[in-house]
């Protein structure tokens, strides 16, 4: 197999699904996110008609959002830890368990609200620690090389439950009630749980080496903060990029229904004829993207600079347009670059983090997003309140455009050099069925890597945790006298 410093564009976009473990995973997730939908209307619903009061309804969302806030960096630490594959199914069927205990307490009139929102706690616990440790598989069964696609791909069924599952869902609840609907969220719990357990890989089903190590929690955070505000400046680009893009992306949902009906001055309907819009934007970006194979680091940066200034470009427009179509287009436009930021930036942090940390790093940046997200919602919120909804989208396109040209910066200074870790530069080549070598691969912004001893003396517990079997990569110890990182420890 031959790599090039270009993009590639795959003659067929489901190549990735003639990987076994990959296509599981993808239809675990499938399943799983349409599950999340069906729950999330689900529980709202169902509070509201147990209560009857709005207050207790964003007591749920408030719950959903305390454990990624506050225990997300924890989770990493112990993710880390443990082998990914049975954490993944263990999380599943937990979370299936929980809902289900929701009709059954129901059924015997023992559901209190209490008990109702300590179950919605629990359930957004395991949840947190459900994205990071799927995250942090995906490099383990793809090639370093489709991990931009298959990203964008797993980012396609978040898509696919935002659009569906809200919609399976009051179909299910006008027809079966909305205790029964969760017996349903369940099932789809299971068979995600069901869907990961043929994928083989021994690095998903064993812990990592690094885990046999005895350490304390807080420091093993300690190295994973220091791993992503010092060793790697492409992390702490990427964190404060992500920052800014979580503050004006996670407004936008909530603002664009005021924005309808007091600047466009259109029917409900034409509010949800605009989500659709977003969600097909976001649906084609995410496609496209994963038709894109061997993209280089500097066009990567450069792609999440672009779609963040054309986000910001189109909502400064939609902030000045009256026309329902002209919306529609912009609305699009804006879903599609939204959805270019996340599987772009999930595959940068995959080439550039080892293993052993991944579940330290996905956390750390998922509490930043989260904390941000919430500061978004409040100030953008407050903005359309005081100023109207104009001045709200306005800000939230202000936003967007800081974000593209922060990016730009960032690559002058942090992303410039970067080098990807040492194994995934190289990619295993067979030029026929009974020889293998390993050949190095041309990246964007270096020169091409040639594995002389020096780089991997300086990298030796880079090497250690590979994504590949042992037998393809030597194990090299670090020189005599050399002194190794904390995060190799």
């Amino acid at each position: 197999m031959t790599t090039s410093n270009h993009a590639d564009i795959s003659p067929n976009k489901w190549d990735l699904f003639n990987n076994r473990n990959f296509s599981m995973l993808w239809a675990s997730q499938a399943v799983s996110q349409i599950g999340d939908g069906l729950t999330k209307v689900a529980l709202l619903w169902f509070v509201y008609q147990l209560t009857g009061s709005a207050l207790k309804m964003t007591i749920i969302g408030l719950l959903q959002t305390i454990p990624p806030l506050v225990l997300s960096p924890i989770v990493g630490v112990y993710l880390d830890r443990l082998p990914k594959k049975p954490v993944m199914v263990i999380l599943d069927v937990i979370r299936a368990f929980i809902i289900v205990l929701i009709p059954v307490l129901y059924l015997f009139d023992a559901l209190t609200l209490e008990v109702l929102f300590i179950l919605v706690f629990f359930t957004a616990i395991f949840s947190t620690a459900f994205g990071p440790a799927l995250a942090a598989s995906l490099p383990l069964l793809v090639k370093p090389s489709e991990l931009m696609s298959a990203n964008s791909l797993l980012q396609s069924t978040t898509n696919m439950g935002i659009l569906i599952g809200p919609a399976i869902c009051g179909v299910l609840i006008a027809w079966l009630g909305t205790q029964n609907v969760l017996y349903v969220n369940a099932a789809t719990f299971l068979l995600s749980a069901l869907c990961l357990l043929p994928i083989k890989g021994h690095s998903l089903t064993t812990a990592p080496r690094m885990a046999n190590v005895p350490s304390k929690v807080s420091q093993d955070l300690a190295v994973g903060v220091q791993f992503v505000f010092r060793e790697k400046p492409v992390l702490r680009a990427l964190l404060i990029t992500t920052v800014f893009y979580t503050l004006g992306a996670s407004a936008f949902i909530y603002v664009l229904p005021l924005f309808v009906n007091d600047h466009i001055e259109a029917d409900p309907r034409w509010l949800g004829w605009l989500w659709s819009a977003m969600g097909a934007g976001m649906l084609a970006t995410s496609f496209g993207l994963s038709c894109v194979k061997n993209l280089g680091l500097n066009k990567r940066i450069f792609l999440i600079a672009i779609s963040m200034i054309a986000g910001g470009s189109a909502l400064q427009l939609l902030a000045h347009s009256h026309s329902v179509v002209w919306g529609f287009i912009l609305v699009t436009l804006i879903g599609a670059s939204t959805a270019a930021f996340t599987p772009i930036a999930w595959s940068i942090i995959q080439e550039t983090t080892p293993n052993h940390l991944m579940g330290r790093v996905f956390t750390l940046i998922n509490t930043a997003s989260m904390a941000m997200a919430s500061g978004g919602m409040v100030a953008f919120g407050g903005v359309a309140d005081t100023f109207g909804s104009v001045a709200g989208i306005s800000m939230i396109g202000f936003v967007f455009l800081i974000t593209g040209m922060v990016v730009i910066f960032l690559n002058r200074s942090s992303f410039q050099g970067e080098r990807l870790l040492p194994w995934k530069k190289m990619e295993l080549s067979a030029p026929d069925d009974t020889k293998k070598v390993w050949r190095p691969v041309r990246i964007s912004c270096s020169k091409p890597l040639s594995m002389h001893r020096s780089r991997r003396e300086n990298h030796p517990w880079m090497l250690d945790t590979s994504p590949y079997s042992s037998d393809k990569i030597p194990n090299i110890s670090p020189k005599r006298g050399s002194r190794a990182p904390p995060w190799s420890k």
